[in-house]
């Protein structure tokens, strides 16, 4: 029999930090308990004649394990664990070691990989089977230019890793699957001329698993260092939808389909939910994505750069000695009344850490464009810019699918970003619903109870998972005004459902 409520552990891994949460289910709602929160960030290591962006994914799964035994600790009856991550690195193995850190995405080796992959297969192929945007860094290309690869037996993406490092089990889950390139869009299968042009071997991509199923106990091993009971009665790891963004989407509040969302943190997913792939001319040309989403929909979507232009920014402000306020600062970049210059935040000069003031203005200088000279300038700048580019995909998106949007849904950290969200609803002329914030980590609570049963979802569809999101939280409603004049409209979304 489904249990009443009950109790899971989501492990959320994002790119500059995780964390471990234990979400609470019952009848009523979701309730979220932050257990431990750690920092994560690539590392800079010299390797032959440069220097490389690598992730520490060992001292991540330590971080992992002390997080999951707090939790275990104060809920010794957890029914199961999920993991969520960013998407396209990978681990590379050999006899089930692993071979060295994973390249962080950031890195530019992958570059050579395109090339090679192009080489072998022209872009309108390649878009015809995976579906996926042109991004240089997506899994193909790495791996098209990775060495490492003709050494390995599996490669397994960084949820994946985790996975297997907690239960011995090798898979890949379909949703981050998708994000690698050698997915084929419409069988939802590896696509083994997809693996060839990228030189992968025979065997290396492991079998396909979809979120809700059970990967398998913790190891022995694993259960005693987090203090969890073995056997029967031990907890399992379910896979969710574990590229983040797959699990973002699982808990948007919407409660009409027709609408759009904007996963909004170090990156913007901008898109919208359908049942099947595009994978029209049209949409190559306009760069848009077919990503895997939770109970087999398409999360077609584009990549728009995100609050890591503010983050790095910040950044660079504090290395100079500076001591910033962030909502202090947001504060004076919405008074702002000076035009500043909208520039693209897609533009590849953006893409490395480092200096970003100073390539904004570099940016600028090269087209003739007025620069920001203040710290709030640049901010306002920023986010016009990133809200300009949301609005713009959006309006490619109606054009490539015909799919009518009536409201987007801002979820994920940049949530509670007020002006970012103002200026959204401004430059798309639609209401935005802000939140939740915790949407990728309820998400993955959400899957993980309804393979459990617990308080009854068991076979519940998306939209009643999403039901219960919109139960939990209140969002924040933005209407359209007059460019950066008015005041975010607070009234409780609910009351006008």
């Amino acid at each position: 029999m489904a249990s009443s409520s009950g109790s899971v552990a989501a492990v959320d891994l994002g790119a500059t930090s995780g964390r471990v949460i234990v979400g609470h289910v019952d009848t009523d709602g979701v309730r979220m308990e932050h257990v431990a929160r750690f920092p994560n960030g690539p590392v800079t290591l010299h390797e032959h004649d440069r220097d490389a962006l690598h992730w520490d994914v060992v001292e991540l799964y330590r971080q992992v394990t002390v997080g999951l035994r707090d939790a275990v600790a104060r809920h010794p009856d957890i029914a199961s664990i999920g993991i969520d991550s960013w998407a396209v690195d990978y681990g590379l193995l050999r006899d089930g070691r692993l071979l060295g850190l994973p390249y962080a995405y950031r890195d530019e080796r992958h570059e050579r990989g395109v090339a090679e992959v192009h080489a072998r297969m022209d872009a309108a192929e390649l878009y015809r089977r995976n579906g996926l945007q042109h991004l240089p860094f997506n899994t193909l290309f790495q791996w098209a230019a990775d060495p490492a690869v003709g050494g390995a037996d599996r490669a397994l993406l960084v949820p994946d890793l985790l996975g297997y490092w907690l239960t011995g089990v090798e898979a890949a889950e379909r949703t981050n699957a998708s994000t690698t390139g050698a997915l084929n869009a419409t069988t939802r299968g590896w696509d083994p001329a997809l693996r060839a042009a990228a030189g992968l071997p025979a065997g290396l991509l492991p079998t396909l698993r979809d979120p809700g199923d059970r990967l398998g106990p913790l190891l022995p091993s694993v259960a005693d260092l987090v203090g969890a009971r073995t056997g029967r009665h031990s907890a399992p790891v379910t896979l969710v939808g574990s590229h983040d963004t797959a699990s973002a989407v699982v808990a948007v509040p919407a409660t009409e389909p027709d609408f759009a969302y904007i996963s909004s943190g170090t990156w913007s997913l901008v898109g919208v939910e359908l049942d099947a792939p595009v994978l029209s001319d049209a949409a190559r040309d306009a760069n848009c994505t077919n990503e895997g989403g939770v109970d087999g929909r398409v999360r077609f979507l584009k990549n728009v750069s995100g609050l890591w232009l503010l983050s790095e920014s910040v950044r660079t402000w504090e290395r100079g000695g500076a001591s910033i306020d962030l909502e202090a600062l947001i504060a004076s970049a919405a008074a702002v009344t000076t035009p500043v210059t909208v520039f693209d935040p897609a533009d590849e000069s953006f893409t490395p850490p480092g200096d970003m003031p100073t390539r904004i203005a570099a940016w600028c200088s090269a087209r003739g464009l007025p620069a920001p000279t203040t710290r709030a300038e640049f901010v306002r700048s920023i986010l016009e810019s990133l809200a300009a580019a949301y609005a713009s995909t959006l309006r490619t998106i109606t054009e490539v699918t015909g799919k009518d949007i009536r409201v987007v849904h801002v979820v994920g950290g940049g949530s509670q970003n007020r002006l970012l969200c103002q200026l959204t609803a401004d430059r798309t002329g639609l209401p935005v619903l802000a939140g939740p914030v915790e949407a990728t980590a309820l998400g993955n609570v959400l899957v993980q109870a309804r393979a459990a049963g617990l308080a009854g979802l068991g076979g519940a569809s998306l939209e009643a998972l999403r039901s219960i999101v919109a139960r939990t939280v209140e969002p924040v409603r933005y209407s359209p005004t007059a460019p950066s004049r008015a005041e975010p409209d607070r009234t409780n979304v609910r009351s006008h459902a």
